[in-house]
């Protein structure tokens, strides 16, 4: 799912708003949740380091995983510097969370088996006949337990 976070600052108020999107069709984003941060305390939390900064952001409503959260703090600790900017987007793909997807493909594309290959006999590459299939359909299949078998087994 891809999200959508967006800085936006308030001076007048002092605030900045969090704004928080999910994209629930395909390039359809719906608000998530929206917070607001004293702008001095966002400013100086972001220059104290990351830590400080993502305990200062979380909030019950708002509460980003840990990779996410150090994602956001990247591209917000410039935003927070002296020549700040009114508005900043991070975008965020939770596939991102998953860094090792890409090799474990590739090594599944490796060992690509046909599955005609499997299931050939290994002692002759030719097809069974039909003798050989009605040889192992000749045994009985038939179910030995009959409904009104009052024996000692539970149902």
């Amino acid at each position: 799912m891809r999200q959508t976070f967006k800085f936006e600052t308030d001076p007048k108020k002092g605030l900045v708003i969090l704004s928080e999107s999910a994209e629930g069709e395909p390039g359809y984003f719906m608000p998530v949740a929206r917070e607001e941060y004293d702008l001095e305390e966002m400013k100086t939390a972001a220059e104290q380091g990351k830590e400080v900064f993502i305990e200062k952001m979380r909030r019950i409503n708002f509460f980003p995983p840990f990779d996410l959260a150090c994602k956001i703090f990247d591209a917000a600790e410039g935003f927070f510097a002296d020549g700040m900017e009114e508005k900043l987007v991070v975008e965020y793909d939770d596939v991102e969370s998953f860094p090792n997807l890409e090799e474990v493909v590739v090594e599944e594309e490796e060992e690509y088996v046909e599955l005609d290959d499997l299931l050939k006999d290994e002692k002759t590459s030719e097809d069974l006949s039909e003798d050989d299939i009605k040889e192992i359909d000749s045994d009985d299949d038939t179910p030995k337990f009959q409904p009104d078998d009052d024996s000692e087994h539970e149902n």
